[in-house]
């Protein structure tokens, strides 16, 4: 199971995150160099998209408006 929390979020984050996790277990990916793929900005670096079958949306904390 991946939990990810943010305050926003890109058009299939959440999928690419869970897909390039998915290569990391899979030992395509070396871990130490996420950072590296993140800094890079190249897509292609990164793992799969991964289908939405499976995801689910848990709960949504919106902040607490002032007066």
């Amino acid at each position: 199971m991946i939990h990810v929390r943010g305050n926003g979020f890109l058009y299939n984050m959440v999928r690419i995150i869970a897909g390039t996790m998915m290569e990391v277990g899979r030992g395509k990916i070396d871990p130490e160099s996420i950072p590296e793929i993140l800094k890079s900005g190249d897509r292609k670096q990164a793992g799969p998209t991964l289908p939405p079958q499976g995801l689910r949306l848990e709960w949504i904390r919106y902040p607490e408006a002032d007066g």
